[in-house]
């Protein structure tokens, strides 16, 4: 059976609306991330992975930074454990490939390392506090 969803690269310009509504909900209202720390700056020139269902909805997405770094990766609650996030990471996995980037890093909530280490993400360092939340750097040679 294929994907209730589909997974697209956007730029902000083209999908704001939809991942803003995504992050607002998962970052800022169910894990209490400050509006000025989510709202950082850095969507302008990154690369979106933006995960739709097939009843139009938007469920999911993460980002790419020109340096390789990955982040904001969410899902909606009701979306987890349905492989949304594994097809975003794919989906921002492979833009880095396609374009020749050597390594991509995250700074990875430190429950979601072993989602991260599916991928072949190492850690590296000690755990650090970000927006609140405990987080760890991981990386990926590509």
């Amino acid at each position: 059976m294929s994907n209730p969803f589909t997974v697209s690269l956007v730029t902000w310009h083209d999908g704001e609306p939809l991942l803003k509504s995504i992050r607002e909900s998962v970052f800022i209202v169910e894990q209490g991330v400050p509006k000025e720390l989510e709202w950082d700056g850095l969507d302008e020139n990154a690369r979106h992975a933006l995960a739709i269902s097939h009843k139009g909805d938007a469920i999911g997405c993460g980002r790419m930074l020109s340096n390789g770094h990955v982040g904001r990766i969410s899902v909606l609650p009701q979306w987890r454990k349905q492989k949304v996030g594994t097809a975003i990471m794919e989906a921002l996995l492979a833009y880095a490939r396609n374009h020749d980037y050597q390594n991509v890093d995250v700074d990875a909530q430190t429950h979601a390392m072993p989602f991260y280490r599916k991928f072949d993400f190492v850690e590296h360092g000690e755990v650090f506090m970000d927006a609140g939340l405990p987080h760890i750097k991981m990386a990926l040679r590509l």
